[in-house]
Parts: C-alpha cells; sequence; structure tokens
C-alpha cells in the first residue's frame, strides 16, 4: 500500500537562510490491511510525514509509491485525484462544515465522486450508523459532543471506500473515553478490511494498532508489532 524510499523533506524559511530537515531518509513499508500508528514527540516529523503518505505534499527527495502508483513528481492536480480515489482523512480538529448536518457533511464527498442520490442517501445512512450516529443524521456539529463530531468525522472518511485512511491525532480534542470509543471504531473498520495509518504522540492510542512505528527528528527509530516486539 505505502512504499518510500529515502525519503527526505526539506523546509526552507526566513528568507531561504535556514534550512530545517523534517524528514531524514525514511524508508516506511505499510501493507494492505495493516493498522498501523506512527508515533512520536512534538516536531518529530510525524504529521509532515503523514502529508506525504495523504499526497498532501510530496518529498524533497526519495521514492513514494502509493498503491503502486509512483507519487513522486506529480502535479497538484494528479495528486488530488490519487487523494480523492485512493485516501480518507481524519484530523484532530474534525474539519466539518458547521452550518451543515452530520448527514451533509458526510454526503460531501460523495457529491464530488459524482455519486447517484439514490446511491448518497443510502451510504450515507450506512455510515453514520456504522459509528453509532444513526440518530444523529439532522444534528449540525455544534449540537453534537467532541466525540459524535469525530465519528462524523471518519464516517465522511470513509464514504467512497478509500485504500487508505490516514488519521492525524484523531484523539487529540476529546477526553479519555471518547477517545478510547474512536479507537474502537477504527479497530471496526480495520477488521473489515480497511487500511489505517494513525498519527499519535499519545502511546495508550498506538496500544491496539498491529505495529508502532517510532519516529524521532525525522528518523525511524524503531519499529514495534502489536505484542511489543521489535519488528
Amino acid at each position: 500500500m505505502i512504499e518510500m524510499k529515502g525519503i527526505e523533506k526539506v523546509y526552507h524559511t526566513g528568507g531561504g537562510k535556514v534550512t530545517v530537515r523534517a524528514l531524514r531518509g525514511v524508508d516506511l513499508d505499510l501493507q494492505a490491511g495493516e493498522f498501523v500508528s506512527i508515533v512520536g514527540p512534538s516536531g518529530s516529523g510525524k504529521s509532515t510525514l503523514m502529508n506525504i503518505c495523504g499526497c498532501l505534499d510530496t518529498p524533497s527527495e526519495g521514492e513514494y509509491h502509493l498503491d503502486g502508483e509512483a507519487v513522486e513528481g506529480l502535479s497538484a492536480n494528479d495528486l488530488a485525484e490519487i487523494r480523492n480515489r485512493k485516501v480518507g482523512f481524519v484530523f484532530q480538529n474534525f474539519n466539518l462544515l458547521p452550518y451543515a448536518t452530520a448527514f451533509e457533511n458526510v454526503e460531501m464527498p460523495l457529491i464530488f465522486a459524482d455519486k447517484s442520490q439514490k446511491f448518497r442517501r443510502q451510504r450515507t445512512t450506512e455510515m453514520l450508523e456504522k459509528v453509532g450516529l444513526g440518530d444523529r443524521l439532522n444534528h449540525r456539529p455544534s449540537e453534537l459532543s467532541g466525540g459524535e463530531m469525530q465519528r462524523v468525522a471518519i464516517a465522511r472518511a470513509l464514504a467512497n471506500s478509500p485504500r487508505l485512511l490516514l488519521a492525524d491525532e484523531p484523539t487529540g480534542n476529546l477526553n479519555s473515553r471518547s477517545g478510547r470509543e474512536i479507537i474502537d471504531i477504527f479497530e471496526e473498520f480495520w477488521k473489515s478490511g480497511t487500511t489505517i495509518l494513525i498519527i499519535t504522540h499519545d502511546p495508550n492510542v498506538a496500544k491496539p494498532t498491529s505495529r508502532t512505528i517510532l519516529l524521532k527528528d525525522g528518523v525511524i527509530v524503531d519499529s514495534l508489532n502489536g505484542n511489543g516486539n521489535n519488528h
């Protein structure tokens, strides 16, 4: 699903006077059907790596294949097309449309994918029921709890059946109980065949995943399987 070799990401700030190496030669392989977490402190390069995984950004150097397609060197339009076909995103801040209902938020990517109204109605209802919000279809984000908003975001991310789900600190704005419920939902979708990559600084969020990758200063320093053993 994800094949990275020698991925570097360099940023130039201060009018080009300051060079920041966010990623330093990252090699990463993620197989279809895996449930993997990337853990590291703030500033370790986690979000930069996720943005490259999800084709939101491109590497400065290195090779990246997503589901068999070479990504490096593609245009912004080509990257957007790959994202739309293959990747779903869940973010810490939910990123829901505030004046749209839960149903309308989840339906949005299906509209962009030019699905029929009948299909959109069935699929949107199905996805909200899967995340336990079958009775919240017409509620707006302001009428939902943080945990419920993240459930809507998950349903939206998976509405188009992407090959890969990327979650960046998905429990960061939630209390521990709501966070645990969100991870349980991820586990259910993983067991049904979704490939999931979670970015987190919280070891408790990483515990249920089948593999944990430790990132520090832009370098992968360890990879542990679900039993805590080196992999």
